[in-house]
């Protein structure tokens, strides 16, 4: 173990795509197929007329309808759904004068963003009419001197990031779909990502939000301020809500200053037990500089290996770590993290480790991590569960899925995550859909989580795969009241429908 601090085994291998990779097929059955029992409700069918309304608003060239399959089928190639028209506004007036006609038409809707959630909230369950938000992507105005960002809904995360950078801030979020999922997608989801440890959630970090409701209204509160204490935060509703309620189309967010040092270490560590331990640690060692905290265990390593050609730098073991530190001060920032390992080091809690040198050493550790969910498709069929539980638990749900089912067609398990925040992302693959290893999961899992009080959906949302169970993380009287929220924004149910809430 001697020497492990700041070393890391030279590897010339180039990076692959991230999470914006995103594979098609026809091949995928379609929702209202492997859902049989679902039901098209009472909307309106797409006309002549609807489609010549349509190109009066955004122009003949931004109204698809050929080549739809990337907005209809799910980056995860498990849900497809059946639009026959693809809307691309490019303004708020644009969207605004869609849902007006949609909503006097009774026609249903679905907002979309990049495309890269994994429930199914972001593509058409039957033949509601996608609007996507690609066009809407300008930066409207940065401060620096106040740290705060006006963009469009449908800026990407990357390329948001990329211009704050230019005036030494960043967003707060980072995700592995940075390179293709829109801002307003994430707001929408309330997506989390690696360093909410750091900065928290957007229902923290956004200031403002312009929305049109589903009958063309526009909500504008795009306030520039951190301190505005008068009368209901309306924005919170639109945060987390899945498009349900109303169509971001921008948003004011507060963004962190650039930290000067970013450092990260990849340990290995025997139990998970230790990992908790060393949880404790790192937050008391370097707590006001810790960044993010992850969590991979060995099925992870061989998956990266065998699928992505991606080797761990450190030797094998059943749990390791992905720490980072981001602060002000490289020489004290290293002389923390140092520091740290050393204590775990000396007190037998890890078995190995490393620390990037560089920023390609930093790419290529981050890369074991990030592209998990390209390397988990490779494998064929992906059962993907995002769950906030207790730490106690954490790890638990992975040890009990393996032995539930070894016998089955399921190829591997595999559990990684937000250790920091709880948040745990189980996957597990087949070379195909398995009925019988669906029915061996779901409910099994949510009752799992429920009976630990935890979560059933940490980041990724409910959107349509997820639905049904949301008792089993709210009861019946508050999803009552979000019924309620919902008809009061949008009587007509056109906004989103088949997901977020349960059927009666």
């Amino acid at each position: 173990m001697h020497g492990v601090v700041r070393q890391l085994i030279a590897c010339n291998r180039r990076f692959g795509p991230l999470l914006s990779t995103r594979l098609l097929s026809n091949d995928v059955t379609l929702t209202k197929e492997r859902y049989p029992n679902l039901s098209r409700k009472e909307f309106s069918p797409l006309t002549d007329k609807d489609v010549n309304t349509f190109e009066s608003i955004v122009g003949k060239g931004n109204v698809l309808q050929s080549d739809l399959e990337f907005y209809n089928t799910d980056w995860l190639k498990t849900v497809r759904g059946q639009s026959e028209v693809v809307l691309r506004p490019e303004s708020t007036e644009e969207v605004s004068a869609i849902l007006n006609y949609c909503n006097e038409r009774t026609l249903a809707v679905c907002p979309q963003g990049g495309n890269t959630g994994l429930v199914g909230g972001s593509v058409p369950v039957f033949d509601e009419v996608v609007i996507s938000t690609a066009r809407m992507n300008k930066v409207i105005n940065i401060d620096p001197t106040a740290g705060v960002l006006m963009c469009q809904a449908g800026c990407i995360l990357e390329n948001v990031d990329k211009a704050l950078s230019q005036h030494d801030l960043m967003m707060p979020l980072d995700l592995g779909a940075k390179g293709s999922c829109h801002i307003g997608g994430n707001l929408s989801t309330n997506a989390g990502g690696i360093r909410l440890i750091r900065y928290g959630s957007l229902h923290g970090s956004v200031l403002g939000l312009e929305v049109v409701l589903a009958n063309g209204d526009v909500i504008n509160n795009m306030n520039p301020l951190i301190k505005d204490n008068t009368g209901y935060d309306l924005k919170q509703l639109f945060i987390g809500a899945e498009g349900t309620l109303g169509f971001i189309t921008a948003a004011t967010i507060k963004c962190p200053t650039k930290p000067n040092s970013v450092n990260s270490a990849l340990i290995a560590v025997e139990t998970f037990a230790d990992c908790l331990k060393i949880l404790s640690l790192t937050k008391k060692h370097v707590g006001e500089i810790l960044s993010a905290f992850e969590f991979l265990d060995l099925a992870s390593r061989h998956l990266m290996l065998e699928n992505l050609e991606l080797p761990y730098p450190i030797a094998e073991s059943p749990f390791y770590l992905l720490i980072e530190t981001s602060g002000s001060n490289e020489e004290h920032d290293k002389s923390k993290l140092d520091a740290l390992l050393q204590y775990l080091m000396d007190n037998e809690l890890i078995t190995d480790g490393t620390v990037a040198q560089d920023h390609t050493q930093y790419a290529y550790m981050w890369n074991l991590r990030e592209r998990m969910a390209e390397g988990l498709l490779l494998d064929g069929y992906c059962f993907k569960y995002d769950l906030s539980l207790p730490l106690a638990h954490w790890y638990g749900l992975v040890e009990d899925l393996r032995e539930r089912l070894k016998d089955t067609a399921m190829r591997r398990v595999v559990g990684y995550g937000h250790l920091g925040d709880g948040n745990l992302h189980l996957n597990i693959t087949c070379k195909e859909y398995s009925q019988e290893v669906m029915d061996m999961i779901e409910p099994y899992v949510y009752d799992w989580t429920r009976g630990r009080d935890g979560s059933i959906s940490a980041e990724h949302g409910l959107g349509f795969k997820k639905r049904q169970y949301i008792y089993h993380s709210k009861t019946k009287e508050m999803v009552h009241f979000m019924k309620i929220l919902k008809t009061a924004f949008d009587p007509k149910g056109i906004l989103n429908p088949y997901k977020y809430l349960p059927d009666d």
